[in-house]
């Protein structure tokens, strides 16, 4: 398997519903981004995708977030702008976007701060769905 790997970067404020702590209140961060896609073979030229394509379609969903409060762009109107649910908006909407070409989105990653991040892959594993243990 071949891996391309883009980062990228936003800043927004969320602030999370009933976590119970101090992320309850508006706060921001400069989020940053990681989007790996991958292919078996590569193409003609030798690569798996060209990295602008890559970048282009993660822009266009980062776009809509970058400095705005995240609570209120849907679907985070109805589900906590977490730093895992971002990851999983992200990998869905650039899933769709990507889809008539011939990689697979492989995982998205999520930074809040250089330290603390969360991802979003998809699993064939049968707990797969988030299942505790």
């Amino acid at each position: 398997m071949y891996d391309v790997i883009i980062k990228d970067h936003f800043s927004a404020a969320h602030q999370l519903r009933d976590c119970g702590g101090i992320c309850e209140n508006l706060h921001g961060h400069n989020w940053g981004v990681e989007i790996i896609v991958s292919s078996q073979k590569l193409d003609s030229i030798g690569t798996v995708v060209d990295f602008k394509i890559v970048q282009d379609k993660t822009k266009e969903i980062l776009d809509v977030f970058d400095h705005q409060l995240l609570n209120t762009i849907p679907p985070f109107t109805d589900i906590n702008p977490s730093a895992e649910n971002i990851a999983r908006v992200c990998f869905d909407q650039l899933k769709e976007k990507l889809s008539s070409y011939p990689i697979l989105v492989k995982k998205v990653i999520i930074w809040e701060t250089d330290h603390c991040g969360a991802s979003f892959y998809e699993s064939s594993h049968p707990r797969g769905s988030g299942d505790p243990l």
